[in-house]
């Protein structure tokens, strides 16, 4: 009888590969509209984000997001794509949830025609999308295969690193999600409740992702999302000093929204730097 162990790794199936290159471009049209039309969302987005800054954190996710789903759509294993699953569904779902709760800030009405259309397109994605994902997660993890032992274990300091990050995101995401009128109090700049929520529900997401690195605790599996947390620190970098007049700069809380970004730009690059000593199977 065939043992596990002596089982191939389990492939990246079709169905997966085809719902995270979708879910990539898509992605990537949001990161790049809000990101080079920042101010215009009155116009070209689902819903007006009036805060530059916001717009610009919401489209630095966004095209982070999208390096991260796109490289998984390139792997052909499962133990090496899966980093990118939990974190995109849960931030699917959760956008969905804030998407219904303020409904009526939508654009579905809107005499502008591009508004209108990018409205719809939004909340059909975010409708369709986390089912079709959580379908295909189901199926992907009865497809028989095996997954390979950890050939590049984290070092213990790193992995500490990444809980603390996780927890440090994962605490302010809960309550911006659920008590957006604490924003104010804490948070760099000013939020409304859906922009309160929907970084609320990025702040989950990548949380998650920071979490699950240390659960796959190996480089080499971890390596899709070093590049895309290093990616994520240095555009939102680049979100500050664009609109950085919109920043409360005398809150405690914004120094540390600082080196709190830089210090997931420098788990993001020392982590890729160890996962390119060893080759992905």
């Amino acid at each position: 009888m065939t043992t596990l162990q002596a089982q191939p790794p389990k492939k990246l199936s079709k169905g997966m590969r085809l719902i995270l290159l979708a879910a990539s471009i898509l992605v990537l049209t949001a990161g790049v509209d809000l990101t080079l039309l920042t101010e215009q969302t009155a116009t070209s987005f689902a819903w007006t984000i009036q805060s530059s800054i916001t717009a610009a954190f919401l489209g630095a996710s966004y095209l982070a997001s999208f390096l991260l789903e796109f490289l998984a759509f390139r792997q052909k294993t499962w133990h090496t794509a899966r980093i990118a699953v939990p974190s995109v569904l849960i931030f699917t779902i959760l956008t969905l949830i804030v998407t219904m709760l303020h409904l009526d800030r939508f654009h579905l009405n809107s005499p502008i025609f591009s508004a209108m259309l990018a409205a719809y397109l939004w909340l059909a994605i975010y409708i369709v999308v986390p089912i079709a994902l959580l379908i295909l997660l189901i199926h992907q993890i009865r497809l028989q295969g095996s997954t390979p032992k950890r050939q590049a274990p984290i070092q213990t300091s790193m992995r500490l690193v990444l809980v603390v990050q996780g927890v440090i995101m994962l605490l302010p995401g809960v309550i911006l999600f659920l008590l957006p009128s604490t924003a104010s109090t804490f948070w760099p700049w000013a939020l409304t409740p859906l922009t309160s929520r929907a970084i609320g529900a990025w702040l989950l997401g990548i949380g998650v992702l920071a979490v699950h690195m240390t659960w796959e605790n190996d480089h080499q599996r971890n390596r899709i999302a070093y590049i895309s947390y290093a990616l994520l620190g240095m555009l939102q970098i680049v979100s500050l000093v664009r609109y950085i007049g919109e920043v409360n700069w005398s809150m405690v809380g914004s120094l540390f929204y600082l080196l709190f970004v830089i210090s997931i730009i420098a788990t993001g690059l020392y982590g890729w730097k160890e996962s390119r000593k060893m080759k992905i199977d």
